[in-house]
């Protein structure tokens, strides 16, 4: 982890546009807010374009996507191309229905994305693989390695498969994080935060390998640290801990500092 591009993202608040699904909207929002950076949700055909040639990266998730969203988010994620922003795609049940499928193919032979990020069965399924799914989560099993690398070859991008271990592929290249915990399974939105944390990240100036293990690091460090807290008896109590946790320093999530009071 490199702790200079979490200091980066919160000496420049970057606008990170989303199109995401609206049920995590608020969550989303509020994490990215504690991290540093600044969200924006605008998803709109009539200024997703605008609104992604103001912001410093683009985060497409098709969550809850409806067929009137998808001209919006190949607009933004075009736009966002064009003025050299990261753009990130996370195709969110790809493999439920032929809907979604569709759906994410219109958005990937029009946008180029920088970082594509799902779990195994969504990176799977672009890889052309079989790999069990039970809606949008992933309950198969195989060699989530040569998914990503058939995903990062044929689309020219970096990979992430969010799961126990996190598997980053870039270029030929496999870096692995093991920092998290199961709760952020059991609140909704756990993923879709983690992708706007990761379009914070890659903001900055630095390689995307820092930037990608960065933000996977970091995020399972704070749940981590959310989980350690006496008073978090569950996903209700961890949420609101793990938004807390999502503002300190990287040394204080590793026990290397003391948190401070805010009235201290």
């Amino acid at each position: 982890m490199n702790e200079k591009i979490i200091q980066k993202v919160r000496e420049n608040i970057p606008l990170i546009h989303h199109l995401t699904n609206a049920p995590t909207m608020n969550f989303v929002a509020n994490g990215t807010l504690a991290f540093g950076a600044s969200p924006v949700m605008a998803k709109s055909i009539d200024e997703a374009a605008d609104m992604a040639k103001n912001a410093d990266a683009v985060y497409i998730n098709i969550g809850t996507v409806a067929a009137e969203d998808i001209p919006a988010m190949i607009a933004a994620g075009k736009a966002g191309n064009e003025k050299g922003i990261p753009v990130l795609v996370d195709p969110v049940g790809n493999a439920a229905t032929p809907f979604r499928s569709q759906a994410v193919d219109r958005i990937l032979a029009e946008v180029k994305p920088t970082v594509i990020k799902g779990n195994a069965g969504e990176i799977a399924h672009l890889a052309g693989m079989d790999w069990k799914v039970k809606g949008v989560d992933s309950v198969g099993d195989g060699n989530i390695e040569d998914a990503a690398k058939l995903v990062a070859e044929k689309y020219d991008t970096a990979v992430v498969v969010s799961g126990k271990t996190d598997v980053i592929c870039v270029g030929e290249r496999i870096f692995t994080n093991d920092t998290g915990h199961h709760y952020l399974t059991l609140v909704t939105g756990g993923g879709c935060l983690l992708g706007s944390i990761m379009c914070s990240c890659l903001s900055t100036d630095d390689s995307i390998e820092e930037q990608l293990l960065t933000a996977v690091e970091f995020y399972g460090l704070a749940a981590e640290y959310a989980v350690a807290q006496d008073h978090v008896k569950g996903p209700g109590t961890f949420m609101a801990t793990f938004l807390d946790a999502l503002s300190m320093d990287a040394a204080i999530l590793k026990g290397e500092k003391q948190h401070e009071s805010i009235n201290s």
